[in-house]
């Protein structure tokens, strides 16, 4: 392993653990995961299934621990690693298939749909709130979120490739 892009997916998890924090809840203590964007991006930066595997789990950890949801504590721990797994799979499906400024939102939408689908079947069977939640929550939490993290990383990350191309940091190999 590469220990500065090990420190590079650990900055993008410190980014992501404050903006996980100071988004405000949107819908029953729910909020945007701005850490799953932040997931993603190393994910994008670093397309290797050992990277892969520590970040999901990095941020499921940091997710569990800055929480607000009931039950989001042992959803997030399920969550991030799935949806990782998934956004990888994905990445290397349509890596080559699509351009970078379709791929990024589309890619990114869809993981945070899984991660929004795996959280919320977790979150609600552990507190008892399957029955019909599941479409509500999902239509106010998770779009908006998909809808959200999708712009945000149109934005964010032709930036940073261009300042990991600039600094010329070691690839991931």
């Amino acid at each position: 392993m590469n220990t500065r892009v090990l420190v590079l997916l650990s900055m993008l998890l410190g980014i992501g653990a404050v903006l996980h924090f100071i988004i405000p809840p949107f819908f029953y203590g729910m909020k945007p995961d701005m850490l799953l964007s932040m997931m993603f991006l190393g994910i994008m930066l670093f397309p290797k299934p050992k990277y892969v595997a520590i970040l999901s789990v990095a941020a499921g950890v940091i997710s569990a621990l800055t929480t607000q949801t009931a039950g989001g504590q042992i959803a997030n721990m399920i969550d991030k690693p799935i949806t990782g797994l998934l956004f990888f799979g994905l990445v290397l499906l349509l890596k080559d298939r699509l351009s970078t400024k379709i791929n990024v939102p589309v890619l990114t939408a869809a993981g945070t749909m899984i991660s929004g689908s795996v959280f919320l079947t977790v979150a609600l069977y552990i507190i008892g709130l399957m029955n019909g939640a599941f479409p509500l929550l999902f239509a106010t939490i998770v779009l908006p979120a998909a809808l959200l993290n999708a712009v945000f990383m149109t934005v964010v990350y032709p930036i940073v490739q261009s300042i990991l191309k600039r600094s010329q940091p070691m690839t991931a190999t």
